[in-house]
């Protein structure tokens, strides 16, 4: 198992600069991650920095709450594929979920699907504001929506992946994929949820990850 190509390295602190990024994507084709995680206003500097490397490139759309408008979601997703991201990550908009409009949920996410079209479409389902009933309605509306991915976590909620959480994702998944994120800072925590089966890790902490793996062999 190479470690390196679960992880999408991930910078989306808000006081990122032009440089960390440049730094972010020279880690990146470094050590070989999938790809980087990056907010919007940087996905065309990464495409220029990356275009000749394996490095996919993830853009984060409705991040961290979710609550934009899905016409400005949408607007996000078709600036973001121009820059050339090649994978989109959104956030879903838990108002609307826990308003028991599941149908929006899953309109607002066919909508960015159509959009992104064979790229891919991962779902923030932030888990941490969901109850494990709500959890498992949340990933239906998912499917639903065509969503490649589901995902644990922004980060920036209340708390990050969980092992409860991921386990209830992956035997709900279907033939969506699952990316773990939020708190993953350590070699042990990254393999235990590859382990049960996630396809990829969000993480800022890919590189003392893989070297922890690589010193332990």
């Amino acid at each position: 198992m190479k470690l390196s190509k679960y992880i999408d390295h991930t910078l989306l602190a808000p006081t990122a600069t032009e440089n960390d990024i440049r730094k972010l994507c020279s880690e990146a084709v470094e050590h070989q991650f999938f790809a980087v995680c990056v907010h919007g206003a940087y996905t065309a500097l990464c495409n220029s920095l990356l275009e000749n490397s394996k490095v996919k490139i993830a853009t984060v759309v409705g991040f961290p709450l979710g609550a934009n408008a899905t016409a400005v979601k949408a607007k996000e997703t078709e600036l973001a594929l121009k820059d050339g991201a090649d994978e989109i990550d959104m956030v879903l908009n838990i108002g609307f979920f826990k308003s028991g409009d599941f149908s929006k949920v899953a309109e607002e996410i066919r909508t960015l699907k159509s959009i992104t079209e064979h790229h891919l479409l991962k779902v923030i389902l932030e888990t941490c504001y969901l109850t494990n009933s709500e959890l498992l309605q949340v990933i239906d509306c998912a499917r639903e929506g065509g969503a490649d991915y589901i995902k644990t976590s922004t980060g920036f909620g209340t708390g990050g992946a969980t092992e409860e959480a991921v386990k209830l994702m992956l035997s709900r998944a279907g033939t969506m994929k699952v990316k773990a994120s939020g708190g993953i800072r350590n070699y042990e925590t990254a393999k235990k949820y590859i382990d049960l089966g996630v396809s990829r890790i969000g993480t800022s902490s890919g590189i003392s990850i893989i070297t922890h793996n690589i010193n332990k062999q």
